[in-house]
């Protein structure tokens, strides 16, 4: 036994927060686009009980340090030190499995976490599967359903099983925001929809919705993605202006950057997003628990 615990806790000593070069090779500056890269790391992450940390899809910044979910039910907070433009420190706090509101471990499709926001003292959390956004503690209990917009509700509108509400932010101005991944079958695929309780924004762009937080309280920023283990990818970052739409619910956007495989970049499969400064970033890519993949962490910073 005392051997097993020794080994578990040189695993948790041995978790690795590696550099990352995220910019093609040929590029000389930070700056890309809209946005300025600040700097990028490889996570290899352990629990208390020496298992490795993977499939992490959303991130929220609190007070007391980042949170984030996996899609195999977990909630993470971790103690962060951001100095300098750099990530300084990563580490595990505590970890919870995600249970219901009678305290029951999720399993099976309704443990497929994939949003997450602040909300206050709590936190915001969309589900894949079973879609759905409840409120959650930060111990990882959930305290109440949020009711989802009208068109959100039946599960047969979605493009499948694994294109649910894969991301939700909260905004005080329009209060909870979700979004499918993909366009709902009864709508046109030229427009994503982003989606409080009683009101809808569209906006055109290309790829899957997979985070959304706010530059401010009008302009949503939207992370999206287009990803195949075996072919090009990109990773797109969507300014929506939030009060500028037209009679038909279309608003002004502007993509402020997107990086392309094709073109040098060195990304993975990007799906959480969460701000943590003014203009100031952090994204987080879902390495869907394989060997090849990678759990990076990206903070960037928003030029204009």
């Amino acid at each position: 036994m005392k051997l097993l615990l020794f080994l578990l806790f040189s695993i948790v000593l041995n978790a690795e927060i590696l550099q990352y070069e995220l910019l093609p090779k040929h590029y000389n500056s930070k700056e890309f686009m809209h946005i300025k890269i600040l700097d990028a790391k490889y996570l290899k992450l352990y629990d208390a009980r020496g298992k490795f940390i993977s499939e992490l899809s959303g991130l929220a910044y609190c007070s007391d340090g980042l949170y984030a979910v996996s899609d195999n039910g977990y909630l993470y907070n971790f103690s962060i030190e951001i100095k300098n433009n750099t990530i300084k420190k990563l580490k595990l706090k505590k970890s919870f499995a995600l249970r219901d509101e009678d305290g029951v471990i999720l399993h099976g499709s309704l443990k497929d976490a994939e949003g997450l926001s602040s909300y206050y003292d709590r936190l915001l959390i969309s589900f894949e599967r079973k879609e759905r956004v409840a409120i959650y503690s930060k111990n990882g209990i959930a305290l109440k359903k949020i009711k989802l917009n009208k068109h959100l509700r039946d599960e047969e509108n979605y493009q499948g099983k694994n294109k649910g509400l894969e991301s939700v932010a909260y905004n005080r101005k329009y209060g909870i925001i979700t979004a499918p991944e993909e366009p709902l079958k009864n709508r046109k695929r030229k427009y994503h929809i982003l989606y409080s309780q009683k009101q809808h924004w569209k906006f055109k762009a290309k790829g899957s919705i997979t985070s959304i937080d706010f530059l401010d309280d009008d302009k949503a920023i939207v992370l999206m993605r287009h990803y195949r283990f075996l072919g090009d990818r990109f990773t797109s970052l969507i300014r929506v202006h939030l009060d500028r739409c037209d009679k038909k619910r279309v608003c002004q956007s502007e993509i402020l950057a997107k990086f392309e495989s094709s073109k040098g970049w060195n990304i993975d499969n990007f799906e959480g997003l969460c701000k943590v400064d003014t203009n100031k970033f952090l994204m987080i890519s879902d390495d869907n628990d394989s060997l090849f993949q990678k759990t990076l962490l990206v903070l960037f910073e928003v030029m204009n």
